[in-house]
């Protein structure tokens, strides 16, 4: 039977939802956990495994001990093979490597991990190209190409790879400089290639960063002009995403605006910055009408559940679909197939399936999929 290699990076994707964009090192985490962060990468791994469970016959799991794969792959049914090492006290990038290390020496025909671009960092530092890999969604921010869309995706690539229906291609693995990212800075690094199993409509692209030519300011300045002129109502909250189509409102307005952040604003005055997901809940328990305004993720769609986790599935339900106002230049939306959403929540994600309106211009909208 061909065996897959699984690791879990149990601490991946817990700055998310309260706004730390990331969780690269210990302080960082412990900061995290201080703001009241759960786990999220656990969760994320059960999902894919109980997508993966049904053929669970026809592979082997070689797994990563206690909360780096063990415990996941027991609750969903697997009789794992767990890798004889032992973890540190904290788990940490150290830990990874080791694993993914052992499970190519062991032959395993593809690596499968859980977690972020600072895990695929770590796997590609270990293994270089020696085996296959493919990334179980569950970071802060996911800019590699190695990540499947969501669990289902993955574990449906899985079994694609298993029965030779799925290429392998090289992919790239980003990754930020978290501080500077914290600081508003957006540096991102190719750190190099891996292998991974390749279906268009299963893995995201690399992450692309909207060109601030003449041009595309231009188009964002038409499409802020109007949300402002013609969209935004008096004493209505609204959530402000990341992204610099999003910023361009503020710009307009003369504004300040976090642009890799979540900030609030009220009459066209930003009222508060860089929030998280408590501090959102509190704000909607506060004002009677609130909607948010985003932009998806370049070359990827995604419009929630990637480096916008404080917009969180609490949110959004208190939001409702139908106060979602989506805004892309004709430019960064030529390179998208479809929005995407992947918050976790199945019933969030399900209700901006089917097709959603994309402000595109001042006066000119587009009808997207959402997928």
């Amino acid at each position: 039977m061909p065996r897959i290699g699984f690791i879990v990076n149990p601490i991946a994707g817990m700055g998310g939802s309260v706004g730390l964009k990331g969780t690269d090192g210990k302080d960082i985490l412990r900061k995290a956990i201080e703001k009241g962060a759960k786990p999220i990468a656990p969760l994320r791994a059960e999902k894919f495994l109980q997508y993966l469970a049904p053929h669970k016959k026809l592979l082997e799991l070689i797994v990563a001990p206690k909360d780096m794969g063990e415990y996941e792959s027991l609750k969903a049914g697997f009789n794992p093979t767990v890798l004889p090492i032992q973890l540190g006290h904290e788990i940490d990038a150290e830990d990874t490597k080791k694993a993914a290390k052992l499970m190519a020496d062991e032959g395993v025909e593809l690596l499968v991990f859980c977690g972020g671009d600072g895990t695929a960092r770590d796997v590609l530092s270990a293994i270089d190209q020696q085996v296959p890999v493919l990334g179980v969604p569950a970071g802060v921010k996911m800019y590699s190409a190695v990540f499947a869309n969501d669990p289902f995706s993955a574990a449906t690539l899985v079994m694609k790879f298993i029965s030779g229906e799925a290429d392998v291609k090289e992919a790239e693995v980003l990754d930020i400089d978290e501080e500077a990212f914290r600081k508003d800075v957006f540096s991102v690094k190719l750190f190099g290639y891996m292998l991974t199993p390749y279906e268009p409509e299963l893995v995201q692209g690399v992450k692309a960063a909207s060109p601030q030519t003449e041009s595309e300011k231009s188009a964002q300045l038409a499409i802020a002009k109007y949300v402002v002129e013609q969209i935004m109502e008096d004493n209505v909250l609204y959530i402000l995403g990341p992204g610099t189509t999003v910023k361009a409102i503020c710009d307009y307005l003369s504004q300040p605006k976090t642009l890799l952040g979540v900030d609030l604003m009220l009459n066209k005055r930003v009222i508060a910055r860089d929030l998280d997901e408590q501090s959102l809940l509190k704000y909607l328990e506060e004002f009677k009408e609130a909607k948010v305004i985003i932009t998806p993720i370049g070359n990827q769609g995604f419009i929630f559940g990637r480096g916008n986790q404080q917009i969180s599935p609490r949110v959004l339900r208190k939001i409702g679909k139908e106060n979602v106002i989506i805004l892309a230049t004709p430019s960064k939306l030529s390179g998208i197939k479809s929005l995407k959403v992947d918050t976790g929540d199945e019933e969030i994600d399900s209700m901006f399936r089917g097709y959603l309106k994309v402000v595109i211009d001042y006066g000119r909208e587009r009808i997207v999929k959402c997928s």
